[in-house]
């Protein structure tokens, strides 16, 4: 399966992707797209020999869809990527265009919940747990079916970044898992089975205060 990965920042979840899928894998990524010309995993692709392109206008599906045609891809991955996608754009490639989010939607989800703003958005509301979510995109901001979620504890005096790293994790260890099941099954499909928590994860949990 080909895959299009679209980035906005450093590209972790991006490298994620990358170590999962060796020489043998069902899935490649054949390009990354990117809204700033900055972002940290232009340079990630580029020294793994990836195709790059940067959307001078993310809003404009022209050049979206002669970048994503123009590489024969088969599944859009939206990595940590801030914009909206173009309608038609969705339109062109409904059920191949998937997302991962670091909450566990349908909360804390929508236009504007990005990054720290989500893991504040979490600790205020005072949820015991978080996570993150991986589904299928349409039209609105984390609006379409879940594929996909793992989830880790709300730690006692958790801060945005100490739960962001937390919730990281858990995307590093999603997204692949998504991916590779997407490939085997020609489509994006939902996970069968919840994605096990990470025996730190479990400790950590296991020594939460009574």
């Amino acid at each position: 399966m080909r895959v299009a990965v679209c980035i906005s920042g450093r590209g972790s979840n991006l490298k994620a992707l990358l170590d999962a899928l060796d020489a043998g894998a069902p899935a490649q990524v054949v390009l990354v797209l990117s809204d700033r010309p900055d972002a940290g995993g232009l340079a990630l692709a580029a020294e793994r020999g990836i195709a790059t392109r940067v959307l001078a206008d993310s809003a404009d599906p022209t050049a979206w869809l002669a970048a994503l045609d123009g590489a024969s891809v088969q599944l859009v991955v939206l990595a940590g990527f801030l914009r909206l996608v173009p309608a038609p754009v969705v339109e062109r490639y409904r059920g191949r265009i998937i997302n991962v989010h670091p909450a566990l939607l349908p909360a804390f989800g929508g236009a504007g919940m990005y990054g720290s703003r989500v893991h504040r958005a979490v600790l205020a509301s005072g949820a015991r747990e978080s996570g993150a979510t991986v589904h299928l995109v349409d039209e609105a901001y984390d609006r379409g079916p879940i594929l996909a979620q793992a989830r880790v504890p709300v730690e006692p005096g958790d801060t945005p970044d100490r739960l962001a790293a937390r919730v990281l994790e858990a995307e590093h260890r999603l997204l692949p898992a998504v991916v590779l099941a997407a490939a085997e099954a020609g489509r994006p499909v939902p996970l069968s089975s919840p994605l096990p928590l990470e025996p730190t994860l479990v400790k950590e949990s296991a020594c939460r205060a009574p």
